[in-house]
């Protein structure tokens, strides 16, 4: 039995008793802890002392290695001063640790006292959290935290199920005597979670006995492979069987089935996230997840052929996919599979997995699914949820090369009738692959309204009501559901009046399809005679622009040049851009075209652009026109195109993410120096061309006067600004409801920027996704917005919804929804006043 021994350095002695008294409690005492904590000043109590540490680490020295766990700050200068105190030899034992504090622990004395060795007790204190995070939902968990055991393949193996009775199921203390119980055996003992049907782990890691999550009830399969299963397996049983030393508590049978309660009379909430009325049969959908196993490969070179070779199907499969989606949702859309095909190419990425195949000789499956979830961990670490998409990404493009290395074929859906799709949640490729003839609503019990799925559902016309309770989970296939994805809601065997309801509506929005696309290409005219713009949001040269056009758009209002710098090894050329340029102003046959300058960086990075390192909030961070200032190169080549473009046409600049005057200013200080520059090399260029800003910061909305002295227009970008001002994210599903662009804080921040801008006699647009939502358009008319900017599937709508409206009940009802006191309560309101019109 190793004896490692563990010091813990925090600037809180209170603290570090308490986490001390936590961690022997856990295994009665048999691993050594030490404390230095604290310095002796009665009023400063906080602090660390070099001296303390090195007695502490001396008070517990063992050859077998001590393990000194910290908190912040001077914690580690102190940890690092003290080992300078030991001799050379003492030194090579102590192994400073990065592990958090408690948690880290914790789990660093299971290890120990399971007799791990140094390098495997740190390994389980650095993965403590891990077990936290995957019971929250944060993070996966990994495949494995410890080096395998090895056994003898003709050992026997054994197996038992036990329920759990614990009142608290597998918490700390039962599981470290669990891992414990399983350490003392020579035999693999392997344990999995049948009630929450996980895969089987390592019985003898702390981090992943607790990743299994098991509560009171769930109903464990352990095995055991080796000379001593039996008696494994029965020291085990006995740790159940005496509740682990726990006061016993009944535990009532499990029900044979799950039933859904809805709120009341069948009804569910959720996010509303596509519009539209579905009534249909439910069907489940689990997308099939592979799992794999890691086993010794004698040819690693053959390995890492097989990875790249199904990395190079995968991504013939995924430009399939994306050429598909592009004709059936657009290239802006469809534009979300080049974060996949990036993916594929990442050389960090490659490189990481080629070393493990050839490090370790392990299969080409369990070093990609390695390099995989190092990468997702990695993105939920930045603590911005905004990347949480980024995460569905990686796990869908992950799964698509393990599938294609195990030989499976493509899981795809087909029904045989309509039917709702209920899921946990839809990856982007499984959403782009569904059938609207088939599949007339989704139903998830996670995602948001903004995610990759929900985008790619709205386009597709199918309605979505997401993130309602996990109990939808239960249903019965063929069980009747009915869903709103305009309310956000969905009823589980609606009654009668329910459906009558609910069949008026669906009648009634088909027909006001029918009537907008036929008057799609005429002018939006209110009633009472006011004309207002309605322009496409693009993201592409091809289909989106066409669409558009098609559609009724009366210019673009937002061209995201971001597609033509993507998936690629280096920045576009000017005349690379200029020809992009030229030809959707071609298509656009002399309607306005506002080109908005590049927005990448923070959460957008380019492959090609060194960034430093990653930054914990990226939507607050280093992009936008930020980014653009500081790499003038990029900037300036960009406007030259764009200068050149406007010869004959009609072309706009817009600056995204502009906080400040000064930032407004700079630009137009380079745009000054590129006119200059081709002035000189007499190249024709539009002079005269406007320049405005995209308004989706606060302090943008704050000072509006000030920089609408500086620019010919504004356009309000509504889903960036939304959750900068309520502080939520909208991509997480926990805060997603917050991020509702018709909450009257949002809605003030528009009226206090149209009003600014008219007062200076320049013209507002709005081209965030509040634009298409035809139940917000009587509020954006009334708040005095000259132009909406859509996607170019939703033009038809939208002008219907203004010709349907006047000037004068639009400012009424606009001026009742600031007064409300939340978006539930503005969408009460515009569906009580707004009646409509033929």
């Amino acid at each position: 039995m190793a004896a490692i021994a563990i010091v813990i350095v925090s600037h809180s002695k209170q603290l570090a008793l308490g986490v001390r008294e936590l961690a022997a409690q856990m295994v009665q005492g048999q691993v050594p802890i030490a404390v230095a904590a604290g310095i002796e000043d009665s009023e400063n109590p906080l602090g660390t002392d070099p001296i303390q540490v090195y007695e502490a680490i001396t008070s517990v020295f063992s050859d077998d290695g001590v393990l000194v766990l910290m908190d912040l700050g001077s914690a580690l200068l102190s940890a690092e001063m003290a080992i300078e105190f030991l001799s050379e030899a003492q030194q090579k034992k102590v192994y400073l640790c990065e592990a958090p504090l408690v948690e880290g622990a914790s789990a660093a004395v299971v290890a120990a006292a399971a007799g791990r060795d140094i390098h495997q007790v740190m390994a389980e204190a650095r993965g403590a959290l891990l077990a936290k995070a995957t019971q929250l939902g944060v993070v996966t968990r990994p495949l494995s935290v410890v080096t395998p055991i090895t056994t003898n393949v003709e050992s026997p193996t054994r197996e038992i199920r036990l329920i759990v009775s614990n009142r608290l199921g597998l918490h700390a203390r039962p599981a470290a005597q669990f891992v414990a119980t399983a350490a003392r055996f020579q035999s693999q003992i392997l344990v999995r979670n049948l009630t929450r049907n996980t895969e089987l782990v390592r019985g003898d890691s702390i981090n992943q006995v607790t990743t299994l999550g098991v509560r009171q009830g769930h109903e464990l399969l352990i095995t055991a492979t080796g000379s001593d299963a039996d008696e494994a397996l029965a020291a085990l049983q006995g740790l159940f069987a005496n509740n682990f030393g726990e006061d016993n508590v009944t535990l009532n049978s499990p029900p044979a089935h799950h039933e859904v309660t809805p709120t009341t009379h069948g009804e569910l909430s959720g996010i509303a996230a596509s519009a539209g009325v579905a009534i249909a049969p439910v069907v489940h959908y689990q997308p099939t997840h592979v799992s794999i196993t890691e086993y010794h490969v004698n040819d690693p070179d053959a390995e890492w052929q097989r990875l790249q070779a199904a990395i190079n199907t995968a991504r013939q499969e995924i430009q399939a996919v994306f050429s598909q989606a592009s004709l059936q949702i657009g290239d802006a859309e469809a534009a979300i599979f080049d974060a996949q095909l990036l993916f594929l190419e990442d050389p960090v990425l490659l490189s990481a997995a080629h070393q493990r195949i050839l490090d370790n000789h392990i299969n080409a499956e369990a070093a990609w699914q390695a390099v995989v979830n190092d990468v997702a961990t990695s993105y939920r670490a930045l603590e911005d949820s905004y990347l949480q998409e980024r995460v569905d990404d990686v796990v869908d493009v992950g799964q698509r090369v393990l599938r294609l290395l195990a030989g499976n074929a493509a899981a795809n859906l087909h029904l045989k009738s309509p039917a709702i799709l209920v899921a946990t949640d839809l990856t982007p490729s499984d959403t782009a692959g569904l059938d609207p003839t088939k599949v007339l609503g989704i139903c998830t019990t996670s995602g948001s309204a903004t995610s990759h799925s929900a985008i790619i559902a709205r386009t597709l016309g199918i309605p979505a009501v997401l993130g309602v309770d996990a109990q939808v989970l239960h249903l019965a296939d063929g069980t009747l559901m009915a869903l709103d994805g305009e309310s956000g809601k969905a009823w589980v065997e609606p009654e009668s009046h329910i459906l009558d309801l609910l069949a008026a509506k669906q009648s009634a929005w088909q027909t006001a399809q029918q009537e907008a696309r036929a008057t799609a290409h005429q002018p939006a005219i209110t009633r009472d005679g006011r004309q207002v713009s309605v322009f496409a949001n693009i993201g592409s040269i091809s289909s989106d622009v066409q669409v558009a056009v098609a559609s009724g758009a009366e210019g673009v209002g937002l061209l995201r040049t971001e597609f033509l710098y993507l998936n690629r090894t280096s920045a576009p050329t000017e005349e690379e851009q200029l020809e992009v340029y030229q030809a959707i102003a071609q298509v656009l046959d002399n309607r306005p075209l506002i080109i908005r300058t590049l927005d990448v960086g923070g959460d957008k990075p380019l492959p090609y652009i060194k960034v430093g390192l990653p930054e914990a909030n990226p939507f607050l961070g280093w992009r936008g026109i930020r980014f653009c200032l500081d790499r003038p190169e990029f900037f300036k080549t960009q406007l030259r195109a764009i200068l050149r473009a406007g010869v004959g046409h009609q072309i706009q600049i817009m600056l995204p993410m502009i906080a400040t005057v000064t930032e407004v200013r700079a630009a137009k200080v380079i745009l000054g120096e590129v006119q200059a520059e081709l002035n000189q090399a007499g190249i024709a260029f539009d002079a005269a061309m406007k320049v405005g800003i995209m308004v989706e910061v606060p302090s943008a909305v704050a000072i509006a006067d000030q920089l609408a002295a500086e620019v010919d227009f504004f356009s309000i970008g509504t889903n960036d600004l939304s959750q900068y001002v309520m502080a939520s994210d909208r991509t997480n599903p926990r805060v997603a409801n917050l991020v509702d662009a018709l909450h009257p804080a949002i809605l003030r921040m528009v009226q206090q920027t149209v009003q600014a801008a008219h007062a200076a006699g320049i013209s507002v647009g709005l081209c965030g996704e509040l634009a298409a939502d035809t139940l917000a358009t009587p509020i954006l008319l009334g708040l005095g917005l000259d132009e909406l900017s859509v996607n170019p599937q939703s033009i038809p709508g939208v002008k219907q919804a203004i010709a349907r409206l006047s000037i004068v009940e639009s400012e009424a009802i606009a001026a009742s929804a600031l007064q409300q006191d939340s978006a539930e309560y503005v969408r009460e309101l515009i569906s009580t006043l707004v009646t409509p019109t033929a």
